[in-house]
């Protein structure tokens, strides 16, 4: 069997990724990519929970404040970053480690995703300007009607809801039939993936600790300034949990103590639906820690998978 392409760490929101795979970076003398669809905007860092410079420091980051939050970055256009990146970290001798929450990314890698037709620049910006003006609930029922197989993609997230319909509308095809009709756009990349999956009430636990220490960090001001820059909650980048909620606070709908409970709950929610995921899309034989042990003994263990996998020894 070949050696990875890849270490991948992924797990729910506030699940300890960044931290297992900073120590698990400077051990195998990895890069890291960012497998999160949130921290590749420019001036989002509080609310996405982006690694801090300092951290940045120790190992090179890739995938990292590349867009401003009024663009798209689809799992396909990471699927393309990703394999230029991991290419050139394997040629420096060092070790890709992809390491975020956003499953869609991980999978546009291992099971690519289809060559996208040409779309018409015009009538796709007049059509997008019209989706963006619409409620949640009214998009939902375009995706329904055009896509009744990606329903649930408008529960996913209001990106791929408005990709779904734009596809439908764009080539005469709904996006379901272009992924089961059509040939992936490349091979399929093997990678050896670690869960990280703790206990659901230490999961919350962490999850409510960390919306507290983003609004002391200064979460608000840092939405403020979003807001000042000409973006709103409307933006591909504005739509994630916090910021929603903190635009809300910010035009007066709801105290702080309200929307911060707010986006606790967003945040729980949003690590039930990465868990489901996780347990129903990722490929066999990944590895799952259940954060039952220290973070040392995690650290050694994810060392002793991945020299299995390469066929050598620990490092």
């Amino acid at each position: 069997m070949p050696p990875p392409h890849f270490l991948a760490i992924v797990g729910p929101t506030a699940s300890g990724k960044t931290g297992l795979s900073l120590r698990v970076g400077v051990r195998l003398d990895g890069e890291i990519i960012s497998m999160d669809s949130r921290q590749v905007y420019r001036g989002m860092d509080i609310g996405t929970g982006k690694v801090s410079l300092q951290e940045r420091a120790l190992l090179p980051h890739h995938g990292l404040d590349s867009r401003d939050p009024d663009e798209r970055y689809s799992a396909g256009q990471f699927a393309r970053d990703a394999r230029r990146w991991i290419e050139d970290i394997r040629g420096r001798g060092r070790v890709p480690m992809l390491v975020g929450g956003t499953g869609f990314f991980l999978k546009a890698l291992t099971q690519p995703m289809f060559e996208e037709p040409e779309l018409d620049q015009g009538r796709l910006g007049s059509l997008r300007s019209f989706l963006n003006q619409l409620p949640p609930e009214r998009l939902s029922e375009f995706v329904g009607a055009l896509d009744p197989e990606r329903e649930v993609v408008a529960g996913g997230g209001r990106q791929r809801a408005t990709r779904t319909v734009e596809m439908a509308l764009l080539t005469g095809r709904p996006l379901s039939w272009w992924h089961g009709e059509s040939e992936p756009s490349e091979a399929p990349m093997e990678g050896l993936i670690v869960l990280l999956d703790p206990p659901r009430d230490l999961l919350y636990e962490k999850i409510n600790r960390r919306v507290s220490l983003m609004i002391e960090d200064g979460l608000v001001a840092e939405v403020e300034g979003l807001l000042r820059a000409g973006y709103d909650s409307q933006d591909p980048g504005m739509t994630g949990a916090g910021y929603r909620e903190i635009v809300s606070h910010l035009r007066g709908d709801l105290t702080l103590e309200d929307a911060t409970e707010e986006i606790r709950r967003s945040h729980r929610k949003y690590a039930r639906r990465q868990v489901t995921w996780y347990r129903h899309q990722l490929p066999r034989g990944k590895v799952v820690l259940d954060g039952a042990g220290s973070e040392d003994e995690m650290v050694e263990r994810v060392l002793a998978e991945w020299a299995i996998a390469e066929g050598g020894e620990v490092a």
